[in-house]
């Protein structure tokens, strides 16, 4: 499950886990965090921001993408599949909401991120993530899984270097924070949770303070992915709040 709480302008959106939980994404927490948002979402004004963080679970993981021991507890191979296409189809839906919403968005990655997970942290505008432990990893070329379309079309629109991209995705190679910094798909490395998370809420209370027009600004976030939102069957229009 997920939880909001509000400080001043900003609202954090919590993964919560138990002290085993690599906060996988399954119907129960994906349909949290959509209701979460569509709640942010109804609250906002102007000068609002979004942090995601983490907590409970081990700490080593901020999302580990989707849940394979849900699918797989349908019994069959046919179940299972059928299972991984309804997260798929309803995790879409969350990606939609985030790039959607009228405010800027930080994710606080505080370990490990992969797969869906990954999806999910570039969902946001802004990656900061622990540098002494948690890699990225896309491991779908590992296990022999073919991407979503919209997982892919969020794949090219945050991995700006070709090469860069050929090596996360097709040959699923691990990046750690300050690697992810240099390649400009982080955008700051700290060195532990507390770090992470305090440099995430500077960052958003930052952002908060320049009191943007939310829907100009989800439209203008619209307009710099344009594969992306016609993948998630999201429309651009034009708005102008001053002159």
């Amino acid at each position: 499950m997920c939880s909001i709480e509000k400080q001043g302008s900003l609202f954090i959106l919590i993964l919560n886990g138990e002290e085993d939980d690599q906060h996988r994404l399954n119907p129960t927490l994906i349909s949290s965090i959509l209701s979460a948002l569509s709640q942010i979402k109804s609250q906002a004004t102007a000068g609002s921001a979004l942090v995601t963080v983490a907590r409970g679970g081990s700490g080593n993981f901020f999302c580990n993408g989707f849940d394979f021991r849900w699918a797989q507890a349908a019994g069959s191979q046919s179940g299972a599949r059928q299972r991984l296409r309804h997260m798929s189809d309803s995790f879409r839906q969350v990606v939609a909401a985030f790039v959607s919403l009228p405010m800027p968005t930080v994710a606080a990655v505080s370990g490990h991120v992969a797969a869906a997970g990954l999806v999910l942290a570039f969902a946001h505008d802004y990656l900061l993530m622990r540098s002494d432990r948690g890699v990225m990893y896309m491991p779908e070329v590992n296990l022999g899984i073919t991407l979503p379309d919209y997982f892919a079309a969020a794949m090219r629109a945050k991995i700006g270097s070709p090469v860069a991209l050929r090596n996360v995705v097709a040959r699923g190679v691990k990046v750690r924070a300050k690697e992810g910094v240099e390649l400009g798909i982080v955008h700051s490395a700290h060195d532990s949770v507390e770090g992470t998370v305090e440099a995430a809420m500077r960052l958003g209370e930052e952002l908060a303070g320049k009191e943007w027009v939310g829907e100009s600004y989800a439209e203008i976030r619209k307009s710099l992915y344009p594969q992306m939102c016609s993948t998630l069957s999201l429309t651009h229009k034009l708005i102008i709040s001053k002159i």
